[in-house]
């Protein structure tokens, strides 16, 4: 949809007060530009005026001239298109950070062959960094490995070396695969229990196989050798140079540890921060049983880091809580919580015969009647509750725990996040609009892929497939989706991303099989995809009052792009480059069109 209102009237609006004084000289005037705004109406304009870091005035480039002077800087847009920063409201940035330097599998399909070179070829790369003597790999796509259903176990990299630990991490973060050295390491045995919330995987025998799924991961996070203070300092340096090449001026980190949170902040204090950080602390199930001390913990770390209201410089807030509610539904995880079974194969793999199962997923990471008591304190502490919700039951938990909280404290004004929401039972696609919870969605999954297709679909039911990732249908039900990459569960690409949430397909150019659409809902409008990532993903950060759109008062987050996503075809949108990323008035990426090219 294109929207062509232009709001040159609103010059003279801006100015009347002043009458014949002279209005207010700009640091900075954008003229002669496609301006999406993403104020109430969408409304384009052709200039933005800003002072001081914020944003002066927005309307026609013809008053624009009114706030220039010879010490202005003056950039004709030449018709580019001009738009707030992107705010991505659900991400794991130094998790990625580290896989930009880490032996990666790059996210490709692969066999078991082809996954035991690649892993190989990293162990004999000096290249590569090695923690003391473990290798750590990163983006397996899992649920893509060749031939499908593919299953693998510790012997294929007990035969890459058997004497060092090795860990391999899926894509989506939910699983791991270790080697014998590094179940050793990690203590793992016949008898090692899991806390709530995971499974160690075992053979027939009983003997762990190597596989740990979703929380059984912190017993290899405790064991693994931690990256350096100054590892982490350049990984989060690394983190921000692609967001900003990205367009991203915002950011949710949705678990972060300490240690992340500390990284940032010497970046911020070195003047280095180019995104504003937002933090949400894990609470871990088992820490959940107590609520007032994990309210404590998560307000230990919001005193000792948050850096209060936000300003045109960059800073650091901690007012979110992270909470996983389940897994995930793809196969061959299945660890969702759904409302109904997942079906299961009666038949044969030549002959299949997929019938309703008995398992709808693990039991409850919480309970209802313990969330509710932790949000109850979190709220009240200042924190909004950040909760992954896969499966539409894993969903209605974190509805109830919403519901009950909004009774318990009526007056108070809380944004509860619920990330992911792949499948939401209909009953409840309502209760977001209802209850004022916040869709956080990773609109490039609404696509067929190896994870949205084949062994998930089978044992999702045709029906439960073609409701997958359901923006539209919350959407139509009043909710107010915002929007979160989830990387590095994917590579970094918000553009292909707000391509994939409109038209629910693949790249042209993907294997046969992957270029249909996704079910049969109907993708979003582009004002909704954008308006995801920019003011809506601002209004779940509490940010929404000084960014997220461009409007006078605002602060100037803005990026500059090589086309006009609003009506080029759709299927270029994933193309789309940021030539120039500004936070806080400040140029903190250019690729030279418009201003010096950045170093």
């Amino acid at each position: 949809m294109r929207h062509v209102f232009f709001i040159a009237g609103l010059g003279t609006l801006l100015c009347a007060s002043t009458a014949n004084a002279m209005p207010p000289v700009a640091d900075t005037v954008f003229t002669n530009g496609f301006i999406y705004t993403v104020d109430a109406k969408n409304s384009v304009a052709q200039a933005v005026a800003i002072k001081n870091g914020k944003i002066l005035y927005v309307g026609s480039s013809a008053e624009a001239k009114r706030y220039i002077s010879p010490h202005t800087q003056k950039i004709d847009l030449h018709g580019n298109m001009l738009m707030p920063g992107l705010v991505d409201g659900h991400m794991h940035p130094l998790r990625g950070g580290e896989r930009l330097v880490l032996c990666s599998l790059q996210y490709q399909p692969l066999t078991k062959q082809e996954f035991s070179d690649r892993i190989k070829a990293c162990l004999v790369d000096p290249a590569v960094p090695k923690r003391k003597n473990w290798l750590l790999v990163t983006s397996w796509f899992q649920e893509a490995m060749r031939p499908k259903d593919t299953i693998l176990d510790k012997t294929i990299l007990d035969k890459i070396d058997n004497k060092n630990p090795i860990v391999v991490y899926s894509s989506f973060g939910h699983s791991a695969l270790l080697n014998t050295p590094a179940l050793e390491a990690a203590h793992i045995t016949a008898s090692t229990k899991s806390e709530p919330g995971g499974e160690i995987i075992h053979d027939a025998k009983g003997q762990p196989t190597g596989l740990l799924e979703d929380t059984a991961l912190n017993l290899i996070f405790a064991a693994q050798p931690a990256a350096s203070d100054e590892q982490k300092v350049a990984a989060a340096r690394a983190v921000l140079t692609v967001l900003r090449k990205q367009g991203v001026t915002s950011f949710l980190d949705a678990r972060a540890a300490e240690v992340d949170i500390k990284a940032f902040s010497i970046l911020q204090q070195n003047g280095e921060l180019t995104a504003r950080a937002h933090f949400a602390p894990l609470i871990t199930p088992e820490m959940g049983q107590d609520a007032k001390k994990s309210v404590d913990y998560v307000k230990g770390l919001s005193t000792r880091y948050d850096q209060g209201s936000i300003t045109q410089q960059p800073t650091i807030t901690v007012r979110h809580a992270k909470m996983y509610m389940d897994g995930v539904i793809s196969a061959p995880g299945l660890t969702g919580i759904l409302t109904l079974p997942y079906r299961i194969n009666k038949g044969t793999a030549e002959h299949p015969d997929w019938q309703p199962g008995f398992s709808t997923g693990p039991a409850p990471y919480f309970p209802v009647p313990v969330l509710s008591k932790l949000l109850q304190g979190l709220v009240q502490a200042g924190i909004d509750p950040h909760m992954h919700a896969d499966g539409d039951g894993a969903v209605r938990i974190a509805l109830d725990a919403v519901e009950a909280t909004r009774k318990a404290l009526p007056k108070s004004d809380f944004r509860p996040g619920l990330a992911h929401d792949e499948l939401v039972a209909q009953a409840d696609l309502p209760r977001f609009r209802q209850l004022g919870a916040i869709p956080v969605m990773s609109f490039q999954w609404g696509k067929r892929a190896p994870d949205t297709t084949g062994q998930t679909a089978d044992a999702l039911g045709e029906d439960r497939s073609n409701a997958m990732e359901p923006a539209y249908q919350l959407e139509k039900a009043g909710a107010r989706i915002a929007y979160g990459s989830d990387w590095p569960v994917d590579p970094l690409n918000e553009w292909f991303a707000l391509q994939v949430g409109i038209t629910r397909q693949n790249a042209p150019d993907v294997e046969p099989q992957y270029r249909a659409r996704l079910g049969d809902m109907p993708g979003l409008s582009r004002a909704s995809v954008l308006r995801a990532i920019t003011m809506n993903s601002a209004y779940e950060l509490r940010q929404d009052s000084v960014t997220g759109s461009v409007e006078q008062g605002k602060i100037a987050d803005l990026i500059i792009l090589d086309r006009n996503i609003t009506t080029i075809p759709v299927n270029e949108i994933g193309k789309t480059t940021v030539l120039m990323t500004m936070v806080g008035g400040k140029v903190v990426y250019s690729s030279g069109e418009f201003v010096p090219k950045t170093p």
